[in-house]
């Protein structure tokens, strides 16, 4: 089982990290090459329905948990046409041989039973060569139309067994949803699962709004709206779904808003005359205080994880590149210096990488770096990729891709930092400006 978990453990450390960094000091060290690694091998039969209501749940759970699994890339599923074994009763003992001989590192059992309109779900995680559960049973319960948020609960416990780290399937994601032809586009904020289901709409297409952004804990979410006739930042309630407009001078365009780590301030854009400068707002009330004076478009503001710096982009030296400063303003520092343009960074929850939009030779890519601007990698490529962010445990990111022409449509995508899984986020509509929220 040590073995096991450390495996694991090494595997995803080398999905983010150079390999002279990997696994230093662990019981076991795992040297990537070329970015590649084998997906770990598991199984995970139909869910074993316990009460003639289950029957309904017990085969979708699975599927969802597995898909949860197999989308990240470090896991592969055995194929269930090739399990040997049926397992019919949670309790029943676990015919590990049956499960080794096709090759199976991890078992994943679960059971469902339904009463009164509540589900309830139970699994365990087995390591099949040592013969051993992973820690113990658990589970899970809800109204019967939150099952699909119990198998991502699920699948969360099962990657946090398999990678000592948190997951990110049981989270949302807003965005904007996007219909129409494209000269006459309408646009709305909506709310969906991470991997797309469960599509909810928090405003019409009467006004354009855009880059729509989480609150820490997932109760709000800024955006910009056209609705007065010029850019201003909202505050959505996503519980009511009311919205507000955060104070602005009349006449000032103000944009690209983020919430501060705390949730407590925004930080935005403010566009007077032709300057563009960044501003820092307490929502609790009192004056926006100015952070950058510069006579350039300074825009696209993310907190550091810790609240104690800034990221943007600024064309103050020409061209657009990537900046970090103090949260109080100050001088910033250049991080970016690579050929191309660099916008929209976005720092990583886990605080050790930056997102970004490249643009270079007439392409778009969406790449990470450290946060003194070393070791870019550049993870995605296309004529219009943009707007990255980031999954709650730092392994994942989404983004919009546009595809070119009159008839083009905007899609959502994620990639894991490595650059090895690329993956279309399936949506009733096209979409774009996605915002990963909070573990739910």
């Amino acid at each position: 089982m040590k073995q096991l978990m450390a495996l694991c453990l090494a595997l995803l450390a080398a999905v983010a990290l150079p390999a002279a960094t990997q696994a230093q000091g662990g019981p076991l060290r795992i040297e990537i090459t070329e970015g590649t690694i084998e997906p770990m091998a598991y199984a995970v039969p139909d869910f074993v329905a316990e009460t003639p209501g289950a029957s309904q749940y017990a085969q979708q759970l699975a599927r969802v948990v597995a898909d949860d699994l197999t989308g990240t890339g470090l896991f592969r599923e055995i194929p269930r046409e090739a399990h040997i074994s049926r397992v019919t009763s949670f309790e029943a003992p676990v015919q590990f041989t049956d499960w080794r001989t096709v090759n199976a590192l991890v078992l994943l059992t679960g059971s469902v039973a339904e009463q009164g309109g509540r589900i309830t779900v139970k699994f365990r995680v087995w390591d099949v060569f040592a013969g051993t559960e992973l820690g113990q049973g658990m589970q899970f319960a809800a109204t019967a139309d939150g099952w699909r948020r119990l198998a991502h609960k699920v699948a969360d416990q099962v990657y946090m067994r398999l990678t000592g780290e948190s997951g990110y399937f049981d989270s949302r994601v807003v965005f904007v949803s996007e219909s129409g032809p494209k000269d006459k586009r309408a646009k709305r904020l909506a709310i969906m699962d991470y991997d797309g289901a469960n599509v909810q709409y928090l405003t019409d297409s009467r006004s354009i709004v855009l880059a729509p952004r989480f609150s820490p804990n997932g109760d709000r979410v800024l955006y910009t709206s056209y609705q007065t006739g010029e850019p201003r930042v909202h505050i959505l309630n996503v519980g009511s779904v009311q919205s507000q407009i955060l104070p602005n001078a009349s006449g000032v365009m103000s944009f690209a808003p983020r919430f501060s780590p705390d949730g407590s301030k925004v930080v935005y854009s403010v566009t007077t005359g032709s300057n563009t400068d960044i501003y820092l707002m307490d929502i609790a009330g009192g004056a926006p205080r100015q952070l950058t004076f510069t006579p350039s478009i300074d825009t696209a503001p993310s907190f550091s994880p810790d609240g104690s710096r800034i990221v943007f982009e600024s064309d103050r030296s020409g061209a657009q590149q990537l900046y970090i400063m103090p949260v109080g303003g100050g001088e910033p520092t250049r991080i970016s210096f690579g050929q191309g343009r660099y916008g929209t960074p976005v720092w990583s929850p886990r605080g050790d990488l930056i997102a970004f939009t490249k643009q270079l030779s007439g392409r778009f890519h969406i790449g990470v770096m450290r946060t003194d601007g070393s070791e870019e990698r550049l993870l995605t490529a296309s004529p219009l990729d943009e707007g990255p962010t980031w999954a709650p445990n730092g392994r994942v990111i989404m983004f919009s891709r546009e595809t070119l022409g009159a008839q083009g449509t905007s899609s959502l995508y994620s990639v894991d930092v490595a650059g090895r899984k690329l993956t279309r986020v399936r949506t009733p509509d096209g979409g774009s400006d996605p915002a990963w929220g909070p573990l739910q």
